[in-house]
């Protein structure tokens, strides 16, 4: 090649190698998320704009489900509502009942966890209870502490938060207990993750932990971990398909204002993503990501 043909040649990897790489894209999510003391169930998009929001006392589980509809828990019940904000379908628990957790399953079904009457119930379309499994709990402990989040196994079984009794445990069909495990603090939510791992929240245990089928601990998030960013309590969370982590930081019990709301965590604990608007919310509690608009099936998340 002549010297006059590999000039330009020259020059053109020059400018290449000179040209600064461009800045990695900052990771934003649209998401679906309770304030449990706000009273609200909100959509949010990935520029932080409340797109949507619907009144309800002390929700504290949400999904956005195939239809678009969106089905939450809240204290006496459970609704789910359409985006122009009609009732589609709903669960109204017994008087003196709480319901902190609700699931939508792949039946149709719903499934409902109550303090109170101590039971996980599953209601069909009609609002009816199809199958009804008995809880236990320990006597001493009041309606309020028994029970948050609890989620249907492929298996037929559930898997349950015991908040005051610092454990949770899976039961069969017939409420028995066939496996119990202790967690630090007091567990709000509970996922069984593809791997047959549990994906654990310690609310004012100020942790998240991942148990194996043996018990271990095989990943954890601590209280200090996030530097600039302690653990509250530890409420909802969800596992994203990357293995990426995000955990809803509630801030009540005299933290409202003070940190973010949601974290997002990597497996070796980098902290990549936070939000943290206080004038749209007080105390987040629970999330689904919305960054992959084609759910068929909420009931296979990792959350």
């Amino acid at each position: 090649m002549r010297v006059s043909q590999l000039l330009p040649t020259l020059a053109l990897l020059g400018c290449l190698i000179a040209a600064p790489l461009s800045a990695a894209e900052p990771i934003k999510h649209r998401f679906l998320c309770c304030d449990y003391l706000s009273g609200k169930v909100s959509i949010v998009s990935s520029e932080g704009i409340e797109e949507w929001r619907f009144e309800a006392k002390n929700p504290q589980d949400c999904w956005m489900l195939p239809s678009g509809n969106i089905l939450f828990a809240h204290r006496n019940g459970a609704k789910e509502v359409t985006p122009g904000k009609e009732v589609a379908w709903e669960y109204v628990a017994p008087e003196g009942a709480e319901v902190h957790s609700a699931q939508p399953l792949p039946d149709g079904n719903v499934l409902v966890v109550e303090c109170g009457t101590k039971r996980i119930v599953e209601v069909d379309r009609a609002g009816k209870i199809a199958r009804e499994v008995p809880l236990v709990s320990a006597p001493n402990v009041g309606t309020h502490g028994q029970f948050r989040g609890a989620r249907k196994l492929t298996n037929g079984n559930y898997v349950v938060t015991y908040m005051s009794e610092h454990k949770v445990a899976e039961v069969d069909p017939t409420g028995r207990v066939v496996r119990e495990q202790q967690v630090p603090g007091f567990p709000h939510e509970i996922v069984p993750l593809k791997s047959g791992n549990w994906l654990v929240t310690c609310g004012d245990g100020h942790q998240v932990v991942e148990l194996n089928a043996k018990g271990d601990t095989v990943w954890s998030v601590q209280e200090n971990d996030l530097p600039g960013n302690p653990l509250r309590l530890m409420a909802g969370v969800q596992r994203l398909p990357n293995g990426n982590t995000i955990i809803c930081n509630y801030l009540g019990h005299g933290h409202i204002g003070k940190n973010p709301h949601l974290y997002e965590v990597t497996p070796d604990k980098r902290l990549v993503w936070s939000y943290a608007d206080h004038q749209l919310f007080k105390t987040i509690n629970q999330i689904q990501v919305l960054d992959e608009q084609a759910l068929p099936k909420p009931w296979d998340l990792q959350r």
